[in-house]
């Protein structure tokens, strides 16, 4: 048997953009993708700590060191700048892998979204 598990997790970051007009994704500062193991084009959920929205997307990577969450399409409409967010990847493996699966948690700093 397999089960999807938390592989990566981005906790507390502010949205710095909303780009409603971009064709969709989420751009994420490369910094914080390699600190959280998450890959270009990855599939993330996306959880809005001010309103509840929980939304899946992609990951387009962003300029490494400047903080940047921008959600972008139709997703820029279920944030606001200034938002904070958790960003979650899963991986699906065995019950026997997962039990000593350690996922990447980084906890950015919460103001400027850099690694502390």
């Amino acid at each position: 048997m397999l089960i999807e598990v938390v592989k990566s997790k981005i906790h507390q970051v502010k949205v710095t953009e909303a780009d409603l007009h971009y064709v969709g994704s989420i751009t994420i500062d490369e910094d914080l993708m390699e600190a959280a193991n998450i890959v270009a084009n990855e599939k993330v959920q996306v959880v809005n700590i001010n309103n509840g929205e929980r939304l899946e997307t992609y990951v387009i990577t962003g300029k490494r060191g400047s903080g940047e969450i921008c959600l972008n399409g139709p997703a820029a409409r279920r944030v606001a700048v200034g938002d904070t967010i958790i960003i979650m990847a899963y991986a699906i493996m065995s019950i026997d892998e997962a039990r000593s699966f350690e996922p990447a948690v980084i906890f950015p700093d919460t103001e400027t979204n850099k690694l502390l």
